[in-house]
């Protein structure tokens, strides 16, 4: 038996209007890219306990906004794709998650939900607390880029190897400060929060931009999938039985 690959759970998007759930291939090429199995996890799954048991790390993808009742925001107008379905899975999955030594990465949307579960707040629209001095999304279907300041003792700035980078931003809503647990590990230059690192969990880190929109020509970016697959594999080669 071999534990080379370890498989990867990656959320999915909800359902669309045909009732099928999807997910870009970019996040499944970047796993790949690295050495992991995706496997994807639509919205609905009730046997979380199952899934964490046959997964060896997991990625909370990117999205539409999360319901602000599930932090005690309020309802902004420029909220789009609430989906119950979805929210209701991550976020049960996020804190069962949390609760075991997988590594997990949380990709934009997934940053956020990994903040919610652990009793984080969001920013509902980062236009209205940070101006337009930073761009982080040209428009609802539109990405850009812009630069991050990685504190340099943080655990991104060793996996990089840099302290300043380019990355790909696709987002109106953000973390608004770092929730129980958790500590600020990347910063805009406008201060917004781009990633976060958890205190005490082995291996859990949420970014704010997408590195799977830019790990296919960016080695810093691939660099960060490498050390996720890594940690994954390292995981599941503890856990692996013994073979005479």
């Amino acid at each position: 038996m071999t534990h080379a690959a370890p498989v990867i759970g990656i959320t999915t998007y909800g359902r669309n209007e045909a009732g099928e759930f999807c997910l870009w291939g970019t996040y499944i090429d970047a796993v790949r890219s690295a050495g992991g199995i995706p496997l994807l996890l639509p919205p609905g799954e009730p046997h979380l306990d199952q899934v964490l048991s046959r997964v060896d790390g997991l990625i909370f993808a990117g999205g539409g906004d999360i319901d602000p009742t599930h932090y005690g925001g309020e309802v902004h107008p420029t909220l789009y794709k609430l989906d119950a379905e979805r929210d209701r899975f991550e976020l049960a999955l996020a804190t069962a998650a949390l609760q075991h030594d997988l590594p997990l990465l949380g990709i934009c949307r997934g940053a956020q939900v990994l903040s919610v579960a652990s009793g984080g707040r969001l920013i509902p629209h980062v236009v209205d607390v940070f101006g337009n001095d930073v761009v982080h999304r040209v428009a609802q279907s539109q990405h850009t880029h812009h630069w991050v300041n990685v504190l340099p003792d943080s655990r991104i700035a060793r996996i990089v190897g840099v302290t300043t980078m380019e990355i790909v931003s696709w987002h109106h809503q953000a973390v608004e400060s770092a929730p129980p647990g958790w500590q600020a590990a990347a910063y805009a230059a406008d201060g917004l929060i781009e990633a976060l690192e958890h205190i005490h969990h082995p291996w859990a880190i949420a970014l704010q931009w997408h590195p799977e929109m830019s790990a296919s020509y960016d080695p810093l970016q691939q660099r960060i999938f490498h050390a996720f697959i890594a940690a994954a594999r390292s995981r599941d080669l503890a856990i692996a039985p013994t073979q005479d």
